[in-house]
C-alpha cells in the first residue's frame, strides 16, 4: 500500500461546479493518488502551476474554447496546458477538457453539426486501448462542439455524429469527449435542470433521460473505471 509520504498529487481543475471528477474518482484515488481541486473562478487561478501535479484531471463546461472573450481565464489555462503537454505530463480531459487539450496541442475547435445527447455505445472503439473496456456499452454524450485531431495522436474512439471522441500521445495524454464518469452522480439533476434544452433539441426529455440513467448509468460508470484504472497502470 501507498504510505502517505509518497502518495502522487493529483489536480482537478473544475469549471462548473456541477462538472465534477464524479464516477472517476475512485480508480483514481485507488491509484495512489492524493486529490485537489481548484476552480476556474477561484481568485489564486492564474497562479497555479499545471505542470507540477503527478496528474491533471481537466472536466466539462457548458462554454466553448473559442469563447475567451467571455471567458479571459481559458487563454490563462491553455497556456500552461500546452507546457504540460509539451513535456508528456500525465493529463486527462473530458469533454470541454478534451477540446481544451486538442487546442492547447494546436487543433481548432469548433461548434459541431448537432448536439449529441443521450446514452449510447460508440461506434469504434481502439479495443488496443484502454478504452476496450467501453466496446458495446452505452456512455453519455452530452456536447455540441467538437475538435480536428492534433498532430501525432491517435484516435481511439468515434460516433457516427462526432468521430473525434478520444485520442490519446503516447501512454500520458488522454482526451475523452464523451462522460464516463456519469451515471451514478446525483449532480446528473443539475444537468437536467439547466440544460433541457439540449434534450429537446436532440428529441428526448427529462424523465426519459432519468429513466436512462438508471438503467444504464451503473453499467457506463463501471466501464469508465475499468478503461481508466487500466490507463493509469500504464501512464510511463
Amino acid at each position: 500500500m501507498t504510505s502517505p509520504t509518497t502518495r502522487k498529487k493529483g489536480l482537478i481543475i473544475r469549471h462548473v461546479p456541477h462538472e465534477g471528477i464524479a464516477g472517476y474518482r475512485a480508480p483514481i484515488e485507488a491509484a495512489g493518488y492524493e486529490l485537489d481541486r481548484v476552480d476556474v473562478g477561484d481568485a489564486g487561478f492564474g497562479a497555479v502551476d499545471l505542470v507540477e501535479p503527478d496528474l491533471l484531471i481537466m472536466m466539462g463546461g457548458p462554454m466553448g474554447v473559442y469563447e475567451q472573450d467571455e471567458h479571459p481565464w481559458i487563454a490563462c489555462q491553455m497556456r500552461r496546458l500546452a507546457r504540460r503537454i509539451d513535456e508528456g505530463r500525465p493529463t486527462l480531459g473530458v469533454c470541454f477538457g478534451a477540446q481544451m487539450m486538442a487546442a492547447a496541442m494546436g487543433a481548432r475547435v469548433y461548434r459541431g453539426p448537432a448536439k449529441e445527447v443521450g446514452f449510447h455505445p460508440l461506434d469504434f472503439v481502439d479495443r488496443s486501448s484502454p478504452l476496450r473496456h467501453l466496446a458495446g456499452v452505452p456512455v453519455l454524450h452530452w456536447h455540441g462542439d467538437t475538435f480536428d485531431l492534433p498532430d501525432d495522436v491517435e484516435l481511439l474512439a468515434s460516433t457516427t455524429a462526432y468521430r473525434h471522441q478520444a485520442f490519446r500521445r503516447g501512454d500520458n495524454i488522454l482526451a475523452l469527449q464523451f462522460h464516463g464518469e456519469m451515471g451514478l452522480d446525483p449532480r446528473f439533476d443539475e444537468w437536467l435542470r439547466q440544460w433541457p434544452d439540449a434534450l429537446a433539441e436532440t428529441g428526448g426529455s427529462v424523465e426519459g433521460m432519468r429513466a436512462l440513467h438508471r438503467r444504464l448509468g451503473a453499467s457506463a460508470v463501471a466501464a469508465g473505471r475499468a478503461m481508466i484504472a487500466e490507463w493509469l497502470a500504464g501512464l510511463s
